[in-house]
């Protein structure tokens, strides 16, 4: 995780937070007054965003002392604590809703992936995140699908082109779109990978025939299980493959026994419930 987008990303949300000051605690409690607090666990799931919240804190207080005692990607039941941290009282009520917002996020994530990971075991499929995240989150949220063991996906517009059916459409058809898109990466970077979507069989074969040395990956979007059997027998290896589209628990491991190389969820994120976490004084 880039250290720099972390920073800003706590950096933006502190502001957000705080606006003209934590009047609250401004008003009930001095300044200099140092406390401890602990992370309870009230949710049993995958714990993640350990090192987020110790960056919180580091970065309002740079001499707070955070102990952990879980790590991202452990399992974790209720009535464990996953971490301590001692710094002015001040500094511990300012990170407090961040912390939580961003670890009860994380954390529901990284379950929800976990379990579908889980499902995976025994087959080559490796799962996939999207591109459906939440604005100015998609960096903890990625994070999260990571240490639930999931794979991440392109990060965003910048780092892999995707030909999906509206380029496709407006590009004027397969063909064109795939010409286009390898002249631009010849000239403008020659590392962007380039990945098409595919609603047909009959698209498949066109990416089949004219892709070679210019797609690396074919998606395959909204096939059936029988279909993306057929589709994968025309492709033969020759491309990376990845099924999309609707996928869930209960379809996951049909599209897995076909061998296609990835299954993308964005339900990994945007159908994920936060698990319930609190931040506790500990009074002397």
């Amino acid at each position: 995780m880039d250290t720099r987008s972390l920073e800003t990303l706590i950096i933006t949300a502190l502001k957000e937070d705080i606006g003209s000051g934590d009047h609250s605690s401004l008003a009930t409690i001095p300044a200099h007054k140092k406390g401890k607090a602990v992370l309870k666990i009230k949710q049993a799931g995958m714990l993640a965003g350990m090192d987020v919240a110790r960056k919180i804190f580091e970065l309002v207080e740079p001499n707070a002392v955070f102990k952990a005692f879980k790590q991202d990607g452990e399992l974790m039941q209720v009535g464990e604590n996953a971490f301590e941290v001692e710094a002015t009282i001040h500094t511990i009520l300012t990170c407090e809703r961040l912390v939580l917002n961003c670890m009860q996020r994380m954390s529901g994530i990284a379950t929800l992936t976990n379990s579908y990971v889980q499902l995976l075991e025994g087959y080559s499929t490796k799962l996939l995140d999207t591109r459906k995240t939440t604005p100015n989150f998609r960096l903890l949220e990625k994070e999260a699908v990571r240490i639930g063991g999931g794979t991440n996906h392109r990060f965003g517009l910048y780092d892999m082109m995707m030909l999906k059916d509206n380029h496709i459409d407006y590009a004027g058809g397969i063909v064109n779109a795939i010409e286009l898109a390898h002249n631009y990466a010849l000239q403008q970077n020659p590392q962007l990978k380039i990945e098409v979507e595919t609603r047909t069989l009959a698209d498949v074969a066109v990416v089949c025939e004219i892709g070679k040395g210019k797609v690396f990956r074919i998606m395959l979007d909204n096939f059936s299980p029988s279909q993306l059997t057929e589709a994968l027998q025309l492709i033969n290896h020759q491309f990376e493959t990845e099924a999309s589209g609707g996928i869930n628990q209960h379809t996951i491991i049909d599209y897995a026994k076909t061998g296609v190389d990835y299954v993308s969820v964005g339900g990994l994120i945007h159908q994920a419930q936060s698990v319930d976490l609190s931040l506790k004084a500990v009074l002397a």
